[in-house]
């Protein structure tokens, strides 16, 4: 099979040991593109890459890993997109450190479409994964794409919401991206494959390293416009996203929570530093300044009380919107334990209440347009 000598180039470079990208675009800089570099003698490459890198550099090793990168880019639906690619996404291009090349598998054209970033936990709380759902679908339906990182939790629900509306959605992976990580995503990855688009700076095989996930964080915010944080502790990697998306000059949003809950903490810690405090996706599309909707753009905010009579009505209303227990709902509703647990198993059965750690439940209201 024959191969493109200029992308064989790109993947040389790339895939060589020990050879930042930070030193490819050194070197890119200096002498031009990748095939002009390789014309070059090793003594001119040195003050940009050491002696390993050079030595690796014309390996068999290197040259195996180009021809294995090269037979999956012949793949249908599989591309590899370099700097000098006009498809390489335009975004990218004013971020600080862009990857010299991309592995992508399905709709190229995402990436230089707008673009929105919404993470957050892995250990989401249903009402947290409802809401990154519900916001995606209609954002992706006001013609943003939706970006996030594949992880459980806040992502894996972005991206469900990007699939169903009009704009899809893009995930963003630590490893290579003929690895599924977390193997549970492996269905919603060959969806997102198929409707979407996959994409990773890693190359080919490369495994799911810690250090890889914090890396992959600035590709979710520099290809978007904006990132949104839908539920966070302080600890939580998303706040890395966030941040980065700030240091790209990109707009931060997030999704207040109960004072109460872990997973608001992070949230709030942003918008105590000015990241634009959200209730509605028009909240989100008022501050992405020169972004036009295409098509009518609902609000989306949560579902206001219900209209439902009786006593699960009346039961809900005693629980409000925070974490609550048996003996509490007890105590406001004048039930007696027996009648709030039977309550409670219909109204969880009916995806109105959510169980939770600590004998504890929550009140689940699904987004609605308004």
């Amino acid at each position: 099979m024959r191969h493109d000598p200029g992308l064989a180039s790109w993947l040389q470079l790339s895939l060589t040991p020990g050879l930042s990208a930070a030193a490819i675009r050194a070197l890119l800089r200096q002498f031009g593109l990748p095939q002009n570099i390789l014309e070059r003698k090793r003594t001119e490459l040195a003050p940009h890459a050491g002696g390993a890198a050079l030595e690796a550099l014309d390996s068999d090793e290197v040259r195996g890993a180009v021809a294995r990168a090269l037979d999956w880019a012949a793949e249908q639906g599989n591309h590899v997109v370099t700097l000098s690619d006009p498809a390489y996404p335009k975004a990218l291009l004013d971020i600080a450190d862009p990857p010299p090349l991309l592995y992508a598998r399905g709709r190229l054209e995402l990436l230089n479409r707008a673009a929105l970033a919404i993470v957050g936990s892995r250990n989401a709380t249903a009402q947290g994964a409802l809401n990154a759902e519900a916001f995606a679908k209609a954002l992706s339906d006001a013609g943003l794409t939706i970006v996030s990182g594949l992880a459980v939790g806040i992502d894996a629900a972005a991206h469900r919401g990007g699939l169903a509306g009009a704009s899809s959605t893009v995930a963003v992976l630590g490893t290579g991206v003929d690895i599924v990580y977390p193997s549970r995503n492996a269905p919603l990855a060959a969806e997102i494959a198929t409707r979407g688009a996959l994409v990773s700076e890693f190359a080919l095989g490369s495994a799911p390293l810690a250090h890889n996930f914090p890396r992959r964080n600035r590709l979710i915010s520099g290809l978007a416009k904006g990132c949104l944080v839908v539920e966070a502790a302080l600890a939580s990697g998303s706040l890395i996203t966030a941040h980065a998306a700030a240091d790209q000059g990109r707009e931060v949003f997030a999704i207040p929570g109960s004072i109460h809950s872990p997973l608001a903490k992070g949230c709030h810690a942003l918008i105590k530093t000015g990241a634009k405090l959200v209730e509605s996706a028009e909240d989100v599309l008022a501050e992405l300044l020169g972004f036009q909707p295409s098509g009518r753009a609902s609000t989306v905010a949560p579902a206001g009380p219900s209209d439902e009579s009786g006593p699960a009505s009346g039961l809900l209303a005693h629980m409000g919107y925070e974490p609550v227990d048996v003996d509490s709902l007890c105590t406001r509703s004048g039930m007696s334990a027996e009648q709030v647990s039977s309550e409670l198993l219909r109204l969880e059965l009916a995806g109105r209440v959510a169980a939770l750690p600590g004998g504890l439940y929550q009140r689940l209201e699904k987004a609605g347009l308004e």
